[in-house]
């Protein structure tokens, strides 16, 4: 027995040192760690727990392939249990295989049946050309499991590497992305595919990094210069969320805070065209001030992050006026619309802070579909069953208005500071309609068009017009924000609300 338990030791030697010291010494140089090295920054000490390390393609005759290029298994970050994966780029540079993909296929069914997130670090040069269309079946297993757990489970990827090909579409359907500054990169195809196809040259990094991916095409939630600080953010992140969609999100109970903020009533200016960070809002409403933001450098005009309130997670979702002057294009439209059906899912109380103007005008924004893509909004918030509250802190005009979890698409509670205009539109340009003719013949037009600016805002624009029609709760003081959020989301702790039966319904994507 001894014999065997020492063959068993070797064996399991040569499938940790995957593709070899020269290879491990080779990752090292480009700054990137091992899988396993990843693996144990990533979750707690002394947890991980190993399966199918012995998995290997008998088919295969190009040569030994240990743990079929991928590590799988589970563990826990924070005490909780999660499931994951990591390619480990030293055996045959990472490429998915049959047995590779069945790997991670079994280890996504195991996390799916046992209600816990899954996280995939990905480190890969692709399908393994080796094995032909097997390979490219295998991506489909995974496909198939990220769509089908969607809503179920958190599905998290890690870019560490190379994503390329078919192998990019399983972490474009995860619920969030992350990827580490300068030596990940994520392309359908590569640059010399689109060299010699459209004669355009660019490198890898400027075509698919983080870079890109986090500022233009969305793509990437997180980023990070270094490997540990993107595990780190992951272990953050996965604080903020269930482990499943039966499950409320963890509450934590901090030292109890004043909820008086004397500076909230000085942070928004009252002058609609003066701009401010609404990130002090936020900060200002947080446990601690803490809040991790999503997509903070895509689509900056609108902000989308996890935060606590009171102990509990909720998801924020606030009109930037520092950019665009918070109003919403297409980008935004599509930000902001994924992460309330994200916080939907998994049971995160969603608050909203509204100071908005409108949908982004524009010739542009109208041929690309502004139209398709702020319906999303609409779509989004009014799906949504999770606790909803919204707090218009200056402008809520037009459609916008009505789009950003308004009463009318099914806010549980709407608050509005003082200086709050909620209107069809801003009072100066209501003035010069409504009131054209006057201003046109009067002899001081000027003079005219101010009164009547101020005129329409006191009819029209105020929150007490909005108060009156029980559009709006309350009128509330801005410095007692933080007391009325931690209210009503204690209220609203038990709401339960269902939709008509369906399969599902028709997003307009």
């Amino acid at each position: 027995m001894y014999r065997k338990i020492d063959e068993l030791a070797d064996k399991r030697r040569r499938v940790e040192l995957g593709g070899g010291e020269q290879k491990i010494r080779s990752q090292h140089d480009k700054g990137k760690l091992t899988a396993r090295e990843r693996i144990e920054l990533l979750l707690d000490d002394d947890t991980f727990v190993e399966l199918n390390p012995f998995v290997e393609n008998t088919a295969a005759d190009y040569g030994e392939a240990p743990g079929e290029g991928v590590v799988t298994g589970y563990g826990k970050i924070h005490g909780r249990p999660v499931y994951l994966f990591a390619q480990d780029f030293t055996v045959f540079g990472g490429a998915l295989g049959e047995m590779h993909a069945l790997k991670i296929a079994r280890i996504m069914d195991l996390a799916a049946k046992n209600g816990a997130p899954i996280i995939g670090l990905n480190d890969s040069g692709g399908a393994r050309i080796q094995e032909g269309v097997v390979s490219l079946d295998g991506y489909g297993h995974i496909f198939y499991r990220n769509s089908i757990y969607s809503g179920v489970i958190p599905q998290i990827s890690v870019i560490m590497g190379p994503c390329a090909g078919g192998a990019v579409y399983s972490p474009a359907i995860t619920d969030f992305v992350f990827m580490v500054e300068g030596t990940s990169q994520m392309f359908i195809t590569g640059p010399k595919v689109i060299e010699t196809v459209t004669g355009e040259t660019i490198t890898p990094e400027d075509l698919g990094g983080a870079a890109v991916h986090s500022t233009i095409s969305g793509n990437a939630h997180f980023t990070a210069p270094t490997e540990p600080e993107v595990l780190d953010e992951v272990r953050r992140l996965i604080s903020f969320l269930p482990q499943n969609n039966t499950e409320d999100p963890p509450r934590i109970y901090a030292k109890k805070e004043d909820d008086w903020r004397e500076e909230l009533a000085e942070v928004v200016p009252v002058e609609g065209t003066k701009v401010y960070d609404v990130r002090r809002v936020i900060d200002l409403i947080l446990d601690d001030g803490e809040f991790m933001e999503v997509h903070e450098k895509f689509a900056r005009n609108i902000v989308v992050g996890f935060g606590r309130i009171d102990g509990r997670p909720v998801g924020i979702a606030a009109n930037q006026p520092k950019v665009m002057a918070g109003g919403l294009d297409i980008d935004s439209s599509d930000k902001l619309s994924r992460f309330i059906r994200f916080c939907d899912c998994f049971n995160i109380p969603l608050v909203t802070f509204v100071d908005v103007t409108g949908f982004f005008p524009g010739v542009n924004q109208e041929h690309r579909g502004i139209i398709r893509h702020g319906a999303k909004i609409l779509y989004a918030y009014s799906e949504a069953t999770v606790p909803k509250i919204t707090v218009i802190t200056r402008k809520a005009f037009g459609g916008a208005y009505v789009a950003l979890n308004s009463k009318a698409i099914g806010a549980d509670i709407v608050y509005a500071w003082p200086g709050a205009e909620v209107a069809v539109m801003g009072p100066e340009g209501a003035a010069n309609i409504i009131y054209s003719r006057e201003i046109q013949e009067s002899k001081d037009p000027a003079l005219t068009r101010a009164e009547k600016i101020e005129e329409y805002r006191q009819k029209f624009a105020n929150p007490y017009v909005a108060a009156g029609k029980g559009m709006v709760d309350d009128v509330i003081d801005p410095r007692e924000t933080r007391k009325k959020l931690i209210q009503a989301l204690e209220m609203l702790r038990n709401k339960r609300e269902s939709r008509p039966p369906k399969k599902h319904g028709n997003i307009p994507l």
